[in-house]
């Protein structure tokens, strides 16, 4: 055996156990539930092929709902924690004393268990004690008691909020990295000119930190798209189905109805979208990669 063959074999051996994985925890589920699609699967003990059925029962005016409601609390929810976290990434690696402090204080959201953090939340939109109901009456802003999570409309901003608490310290530290690989002399010449700090951020911060945004959007993107525990900690889709994404209406499908085939055509359906955005974003980040060579 040549020289050749046996590197071919070592580098095939090396990644067997990449592929083992991919095709056992990512392509088998996939597929499983791509079939289980087409079946109108429950507790039954018979499982029957029905074709598109589960895809012609979901098509139809109130999933529609549902998708542009997960669209909206999703664009909406990434678009502020990308804001925040790009302007506390900035202040945080200004030259400042007792920046280190600041950097640690950012960590509380992310360090928490997500459950207990959600769970906080849930006592502060309380009615009854939550505090942020008693602060607006003790300032005379409301004349009761505002049960955030009781009325649809403040349901889902409320559950926004929560995401965006729960987010912002992971693409606060993402960016803050990104910033600091910008080499200094580029600051350094601008100031030199007599460039401010403003136009510094946007001629020369901003255009660099456009890949790695891209990047952290599309994360951030996918995580929110799948967000389950905080809508069903909250409010588990309510009032009245106001804050019911996608995702929640799948487990409710799958889950609390035992409808696993139309449970398994609604996530397949989440993944086509997901499977988009991943396309469009390498496309983008290919577009720019060709851009700079050039």
């Amino acid at each position: 055996m040549d020289a050749r063959k046996s590197a071919v074999i070592f580098a095939w051996i090396l990644l067997a156990p990449a592929l083992f994985y991919v095709l056992l925890i990512v392509a088998y589920p996939l597929v499983d539930t791509f079939i289980l699609s087409f079946t109108d699967a429950s507790l039954k003990r018979t499982t029957n092929w029905v074709g598109w059925d589960n895809y012609d029962k979901i098509f139809n005016a109130t999933f529609a709902e549902v998708i542009l409601r997960t669209f909206i609390w999703t664009f909406f929810s990434v678009s502020i924690k990308m804001m925040i976290g790009t302007f506390g990434a900035s202040m945080l690696n200004a030259a400042v004393p007792g920046r280190a402090l600041f950097r640690v204080l950012t960590m509380p959201p992310w360090i928490v268990p997500m459950a207990i953090g959600i769970f906080m939340w849930g006592w502060m939109y309380n009615g009854q004690f939550g505090m942020i109901s008693g602060l607006l009456q003790r300032f005379g802003i409301v004349d009761g008691p505002v049960a955030f999570l009781a009325h649809g409309s403040t349901a889902f901003w409320a559950t926004i909020i929560t995401d965006v608490w729960i987010g912002v310290p992971m693409v606060t530290l993402y960016m803050l990295a990104a910033m600091q690989a910008i080499p200094q002399d580029l600051y350094e010449a601008a100031w030199t000119d007599g460039a401010g700090r403003f136009y510094r951020f946007r001629r020369i911060t901003l255009p660099l930190l456009v890949p790695s945004m891209i990047t952290m959007s599309m994360l951030s993107l996918i995580a929110t798209f799948n967000s389950f525990d905080i809508i069903w900690i909250l409010t588990q889709g309510g009032p009245n189905g106001e804050t019911t994404t996608m995702i929640i209406d799948t487990y409710r499908t799958a889950i609390g109805s035992k409808k696993y085939g139309e449970g398994a055509a609604r996530a397949v359906l989440i993944c086509i979208f997901l499977s988009i955005f991943c396309v469009c974003y390498f496309r983008v980040t290919s577009r720019l990669t060709s851009g700079e060579k050039r």
